[in-house]
């Protein structure tokens, strides 16, 4: 005879759960938010944000994850990391934007977010940095502006040309020295957030 309760299935993590064991770094503090603002009152992004993080914080305590997950709010962090030097509780907002940032791209909501084309943005950057070491805007805006915005390309020439002119803006991307020193560190830096993100979603 099968005991009460032995064949009960533990129930599944709340969304709050579920970006606390997500975020790299440890505890993130997240369920000791007071609501205090200070955090959207220190963004420089925040006017263009749908959410101040506060809010995001609460909408994410009342498992409401698919609002969560297409705010674009996340997409405007600038990772200045003010509101955490700012937070009276030590929450490491910043690194919950980022864990945020992947939720939205693993779910797919992303692309119901006004700031859609946001991710695409961020890894055209990444590839740039892991390839030269460095940005290169020529390239970067040009790939964006191409692929979102194809009016937009032809109304930032005339500011791209002014900037070759000057010499404030490379026709073409320069690696940095000991370049491959940086790969490595960047491989060894996704080996150990591959490693984290698998500990964390263990059960």
């Amino acid at each position: 005879m099968v005991a009460q309760g032995s064949a009960s299935r533990a129930s599944p993590p709340s969304f709050m759960e579920e970006i606390i064991a997500a975020t790299p770094g440890g505890d993130p503090h997240l369920e000791l938010c007071v609501q205090c603002g200070t955090c959207g009152g220190s963004c420089p992004s925040g006017p263009d944000m749908e959410h101040t993080p506060r809010q995001l914080f609460a909408m994410i305590e009342a498992g409401m994850k698919d609002e969560v997950l297409r705010s674009n709010s996340p997409w405007y962090c600038v990772s200045c990391y003010y509101c955490m030097v700012r937070c009276p509780q030590d929450i490491h907002i910043t690194d919950i934007m980022y864990t945020l940032k992947r939720s939205a791209i693993k779910e797919g909501l992303y692309h119901e977010s006004t700031a859609a084309d946001a991710p695409d943005f961020s890894e055209t950057f990444i590839d740039f940095v892991e390839n030269y070491g460095r940005s290169f805007e020529l390239g970067l805006a040009t790939r964006y502006h191409l692929k979102h915005h194809p009016l937009g390309a032809m109304k930032m020439a005339g500011l791209g040309l002014g900037m070759l002119r000057r010499g404030r803006m490379d026709i073409t991307p320069n690696k940095i020295k000991n370049i491959d020193q940086l790969k490595a560190i960047l491989a060894k830096a996704k080996e150990l957030g591959n490693e984290s993100a698998s500990n964390g979603g263990a059960t």
